[in-house]
This record gives C-alpha cells, structure tokens and sequence, in this order.
C-alpha cells in the first residue's frame, strides 16, 4: 500500500496517504497478506465509517471520503491479486461503499452575467472566477497555470496543454477569446497568468461579498464555477462526452451527476409557463 501511494502524484498522492493513515490505526501498523481475509477487508470498511476524523476529530468521516478511502484499499488488493501476493482476488469478493450523491451549487447564465457586472474587492479574485466559468479549471490548475501553457494555432485557436494538479493527467482545453481576455496581457513563460493569486478563508469571504452584492444568495465556493460551466455547457447543447473530456474527468460517471442537475434544471422550466384553461 505504501508502495502504490509512493507512486501517486498531486492531491490523489495526499489521499492515498491519508488512506494508508487510516489503514496504519487500524491494523497497529503491520498487517500480513496472510492475515488478509474478506472479514478483515469488512471490518476495515467498517473502520472508516466509525472512526473519528483525522481533521475534525469530533465528526467521523463523510461516505464520499470512506469511498475514496476503501477504493484504495480495494485497488491495493486488486494489484496484490495480480502480483500474486494474494491467492484470492479479494477485491472482487469485497463490496465497495456506494458513493452518497451531493448538492452542487452552481450560476444560471444570467447570475454568471450579473456577477461579471457587479465590482469584486479582490480583482484577481474576480478574474479567476470568471474563467473557471468559462474554462471550468479547478482553482488549483489555474494558480499554477503560466504563459508557457497557453498557447495558440492556426488550426486550434487558443488553447491550454498543462497538467492537471489533482490527477497529474496532460490536458489539452480550447478555450475563447473572452477567456482568454480575462488573463490579461501575455508574460514570460515561466510566469503565473494570474500574479498573485491566493485563495483563504479571507478569500472565500470576500467571493461571498462579492456573491451578494450582485443579489445572488447560492452558497458558492470557488469550485462552483467549474460546476457552472459543466453546467451551463450541458445546458446549452453540449454533448456530454465533450464537456467530460473538457473537464479532464477520465470516467464518464463523474460527469453524469451534472447531467442530472440539467434535467432537474429542465423540470422546472418546464413548469414555468401556465394557462388559465
């Protein structure tokens, strides 16, 4: 298990630590493949549903983070198996947790316009924001983003090629004019697109302020941009393969959520026009 979290990269290296943290307490730091055993595995999940929060340790850990955790637990079995470690494939006998859905806020493209209308205290705040909606970037990508990776052609216009911070995964994103208008003028290519650019609890509180001087009430925090622009790609025709490969996602399930949001969305416009008959 060390082994493979060693190989990670990015946050999902972070995970696979924090998971191996809790595989660590619950074994007393040593377990053996031959003390391996589907019981072992459940008691293991079971572990991770009652044990205390390694952050908040008056709270137990949320389902979505217990899956995260028992998945790699369970990728770690898969690759023991066919390492030939294990002579049974316990991955295959041991039930995974089924993933709790969550609410995601996100802006209608009327919100997006007002908010783009409405001054921010923080600039490069404001900025980053509005191209994550029109790029859907995660935070992190665009912090670390630098003029080398903005690039143009002929044949694609303008584009990004990085690497995504959270899966490490090489991208390449067509983006507009517009949002690349929000970058400003161009850098040298080591340099960041946006100098400067933090993100904090101070932060957070001035894209609150921000949220409601333009009238808009949504708890958003940052990463619902990028859920707008799924969103609103989706709204707006955009197949859902595309706008999965736009967001870097490399499972199409990831990306299904949002269509459920669309349909949801569609539902209640539907219910918007009424005659008096």
């Amino acid at each position: 298990f060390r082994q493979l979290a060693d190989e990670r990269k990015g946050s999902n290296s972070d995970n696979w630590l924090s998971a191996l943290n809790y595989l660590e307490s619950f074994t007393g730091g040593s377990l053996k493949f031959s003390e391996l055993t589907e019981q072992v595995c459940r008691d293991f999940r079971q572990f991770l549903f009652d044990t205390p929060s390694n952050r908040t340790a008056r709270t137990t850990l949320s389902q979505n983070s217990v899956v995260s955790y028992f998945n790699k637990f369970k990728a770690a079995l898969k690759q023991a198996y066919k390492s030939g470690y294990l002579q049974t494939d316990l991955n295959a006998r041991v039930d995974g947790v089924k993933q709790a859905e969550t609410h995601r806020q996100f802006l209608n493209l009327e919100e997006l316009q007002t908010l783009a209308d409405t001054p921010c205290d923080n600039p490069l705040l404001k900025r980053a924001a509005l191209f994550s909606a029109l790029t859907g970037l995660r935070f992190s990508d665009i912090q670390k983003l630098t003029w080398g990776e903005v690039c143009q052609s002929e044949q694609r216009g303008y584009y990004l090629q990085f690497h995504q911070k959270k899966t490490g995964g090489a991208e390449f994103l067509p983006i507009s004019e517009q949002a690349l208008g929000l970058l400003g003028e161009r850098g040298e290519p080591d340099a960041p697109v946006i100098q400067g650019l933090i993100y904090s609890a101070w932060e957070n509180a001035k894209l609150k302020k921000w949220l409601l001087a333009a009238g808009i009430t949504k708890e958003l925090t940052f990463h619902g941009f990028r859920h707008t622009y799924a969103t609103l790609q989706l709204t707006l025709g955009t197949d859902i393969y595309t706008v999965s490969k736009m967001l870097g996602h490399r499972d199409l399930k990831t990306t299904q959520v949002y269509a459920k949001i669309v349909d949801e969305t569609k539902r209640a416009a539907a219910d918007k026009i009424k005659l008096n008959l």
